[in-house]
């Protein structure tokens, strides 16, 4: 991994919102549409959640594998590259990347399991040839940082370590990822803001904390995407 986040390939790819909103021509065609676009990627952020919660493997296995298949639908299409195959493929990915490797065939033993349509019945053979589409959508930058690394050190700085703050703030980083937040902000900043809403629900004066850090309320406030 990379130094720091600055000089990661996280960073250099970093998107504007609208080319993460940008629905391929493939799949416009096919009818999809933006609302739909955004509904699918929640949907298989739930299927990756599922099928990490079978195969147990840690949340930053499951935060890499969600990047990873919010990212390649910023290049490629659905219609080409399936949302069902794509999502498993990614947990694949990332359970390596992560270094804790889940082998393929216990990923098609709990997706026959768990789903009775044949429409999700790849197998190992098909996982592993749309890994190396992936890889290649991706460019194989495969570093992904995450708000969790940030998390701990900001809470305790504000003095909010304290466990209820801070199961309520990781509970709104796993949420951010039913979004593309990843793709488009700095980690850093999503922690912090996740850390904002818990300070206004827990009723916790964070005001004069944000101030000396120097952080541009309208960037953290973002309650557009919560």
């Amino acid at each position: 991994m990379a130094a720091n986040f600055w000089t990661s390939s996280h960073y250099k790819h970093l998107l504007d919102q609208e080319d993460v909103d940008m629905v391929n021509a493939l799949d416009k065609e096919k009818g999809i549409t933006l609302e739909d676009f955004k509904l699918i990627k929640m949907n298989m952020t739930n299927y990756i959640l599922k099928l990490a919660q079978q195969v147990k493997v840690r949340q930053r296995v499951v935060a890499t594998a969600v990047t990873y298949m919010r990212r390649v639908y910023t290049k490629k299409s659905m219609a080409e590259y399936d949302p069902r195959l794509v999502a498993p493929t990614c947990l694949y990915l990332a359970s390596k990347a992560e270094e804790s490797t889940v082998q393929a065939r216990l990923l098609v033993f709990y997706i026959k399991k768990l789903y009775a349509d044949e429409k999700y019945r790849y197998e190992i053979k098909d996982i592993l040839e749309m890994e190396m589409k992936i890889l290649e959508a991706l460019n194989y930058y495969l570093v992904v940082y995450h708000p969790y690394r940030s998390l701990s050190p900001l809470l305790q700085d504000a003095g909010l370590n304290d466990l209820n703050m801070t199961q309520l703030t990781w509970g709104l980083v796993n949420d951010t990822y039913k979004m593309d937040l990843i793709l488009v902000h700095p980690p850093h900043l999503i922690a912090l803001a996740c850390i904002y809403i818990a300070s206004v629900l827990r009723d916790k004066d964070t005001t004069a904390w944000f101030e000396e850090l120097r952080v541009d309320m309208n960037v953290v406030s973002v309650p557009r995407y919560f």
